[in-house]
């Protein structure tokens, strides 16, 4: 027997997807999802777990929802009309353009007619089922906030009637930056998630991953090839970042024959395929440094040099606390020191600015400093995996200053 809680942690946004196309409906098609599910944990144990549960769950919700459109027809002809329009067509309609429900989706989240901030949460929540606590949680807001946003997005979309498409090759580009931020957004929260047990959540990173070798093949501009190089080279170490007990592994301390040297050559060659176009973004210094930290040897001095060129591209808090950090490395941590505690005020709020800033105290000698900084990050972090981590360091930090 298939288990369903398994099924649904990976499949359920495939047939969100799917059954959004079907029926054109955001929240008819979450509807019709829980009842497909509801349907198979009734069915299945008696009938047995067909073929293709997928296929079985697209066509149980839909028939689902064909039944709740009638249901609610008795009040609105409308619905009636749009039931037996969908009954006429027992089998669903082909795909016109790219064989891709999820993609899209994510095109669908980021139509102009939504808010930026709009289209982050509602693809995390409905491309990537996120919570609206985990959102709200990752982008430093509160879950009413988040919930009204999505709320107000899906109705925008209806309201502009905005198709469920990928749209034509003449305005993919001008579509292409939002979407290419909002898979990077999902890799980000599945290699390095906001909260939770899990060091890294596999399924959310394999999945930006996808869409970004779907998005290459869609159309093959430099940006797309520089993140998913990024994806790929920062994603290549997975499995030598976690330790058995569940805690991260420094870059250090990682045990290099774990790191996945088929992404690796991948990740170069998609890199490589971008930096012919003689230009390079935002996401190409970012798989840059990626790349130098899958090397044999790190080049800290050339990977500063790379930050200094992101801060020019693209400055934030968190890319000067990167640099901090790699400065630190090539220069000492008293130099790593001086950068971060500038930027005390802005990332007052970020645990690892906390941890980054205590680790460098701890190398300096100052301990009393470091514990009161790991103490702040501990604070902070509603991660287990870091909270685990830092508590680690602060025992440590005892023995070192016995």
């Amino acid at each position: 027997m298939t288990d369903l809680d398994e099924l649904y942690r990976t499949e359920s946004r495939r047939v969100l997807a799917t059954l959004v196309r079907l029926l054109g409906d955001f929240d008819l098609a979450e509807e019709a999802l829980q009842d497909a599910f509801v349907a198979a944990a009734s069915q299945w144990p008696r009938s047995g777990v067909p073929a293709n549960p997928r296929a079985w769950l697209v066509s149980a919700g839909r028939f689902k929802a064909i039944d709740r459109l009638r249901r609610r027809a008795r009040f609105d002809a409308v619905l009636g009309d749009l039931a037996a329009l969908l009954s006429e067509h027992p089998e669903p309609p082909p795909d016109d353009s790219v064989e891709d429900d999820r993609l899209r989706l994510v095109f669908t989240c980021c139509h102009p007619v939504v808010p930026p901030d709009a289209q982050v949460a509602m693809t995390l929540r409905e491309v990537c089922g996120l919570t609206t606590e985990e959102i709200a949680h990752a982008y430093l807001t509160t879950p009413p906030t988040v919930a009204q946003r999505i709320v107000r997005a899906k109705a925008r979309i209806r309201a502009e009637r905005v198709p469920y498409q990928v749209p034509p090759l003449d305005e993919l580009p001008s579509r292409l930056a939002a979407v290419l931020r909002v898979v990077y957004l999902v890799f980000t929260e599945g290699y390095a998630p906001a909260s939770g047990a899990d060091v890294v959540r596999a399924g959310l990173a394999d999945e930006a991953i996808r869409l970004g070798r779907v998005l290459s093949t869609l159309l093959p501009e430099p940006e797309v090839f520089e993140l998913l190089a990024l994806m790929l080279l920062q994603d290549s170490r997975r499995s030598a970042r976690t330790s058995a007990d569940g805690s991260p592994i420094l870059l250090a301390d990682q045990d290099r024959s774990l790191w996945d040297r088929s992404r690796i050559a991948e990740g170069a060659e998609a890199l490589a395929r971008a930096a012919a176009s003689g230009r390079i973004g935002p996401y190409g210094l970012q798989a840059a440094i990626a790349a130098e930290h899958v090397k044999d040897r790190t080049d800290w001095p050339r990977i500063v040099a790379l930050y200094d060129r992101l801060t020019e591209a693209d400055p934030s808090p968190v890319v000067a606390l990167n640099r901090a950090v790699a400065v630190a490395m090539r220069d000492g941590p008293a130099a790593g020191l001086e950068l971060v505690d500038a930027l005390s005020g802005e990332l007052s709020t970020y645990h690892l600015a906390h941890a980054a800033r205590a680790d460098l105290l701890r190398q300096l000698g100052r301990i009393a400093e470091a514990r009161e900084a790991y103490e702040r990050a501990l604070a902070l972090t509603q991660h287990e995996p870091d909270r685990r981590f830092l508590e680690r360091r602060l025992s440590s930090l005892s023995t070192d200053s016995a």
